[in-house]
């Protein structure tokens, strides 16, 4: 179980085509025909784009449905992560194609220099700038290392 917990690993550049589409690394890629989830989200007041596997996204439910919340309140979160989620494939060249209104909002042009990052059952789609600086940030922080990780 751990294994699965922790498919992505690392960050990777890449391009952002004219197209709006980035090269998925070949471990990263899904099986063929099997469903990814786009997400607009943001991280230390910067905007992204997270890839969710199914399994992510099944697990983003489970914590909606296994939560104090009332149902009125379930419900309502349940729609809007259904809402936002964008579900994409990749193409046959290993490639996936991320909206253009998707990726604006995460300040990403098409053309441009991007970072996709591992985060263990999902990865994140960062323009070069910002990831530059989620990595001097998380790199740069002691959050007290108690297990002997880092």
């Amino acid at each position: 179980m751990i294994g699965n917990h922790q498919r992505y690993k690392g960050f990777k550049p890449f391009k952002m085509d004219p197209k709006y589409r980035v090269s998925v690394p070949p471990a990263w890629r899904p099986d063929a025909g099997a469903t990814l989830f786009m997400l607009f989200s943001k991280a230390y007041d910067m905007p992204l784009v997270k890839v969710l596997s199914q399994e992510a996204y099944d697990e983003k439910v489970a914590v909606i449905v296994g939560s104090d919340k009332t149902p009125a309140e379930k419900s309502k979160l349940l729609g809007k992560l259904a809402m936002l989620c964008r579900e994409a494939t990749l193409n046959d060249q290993g490639k996936l194609l991320v909206p253009k209104d998707l990726s604006e909002s995460a300040l990403i042009a098409a053309d441009s220099d991007v970072v996709l990052a591992g985060r263990g059952i999902h990865f994140e789609i960062w323009s070069k700038a910002h990831f530059e600086k989620v990595f001097e940030i998380e790199t740069g922080q002691d959050e007290g290392d108690d297990l002997g990780i880092f």
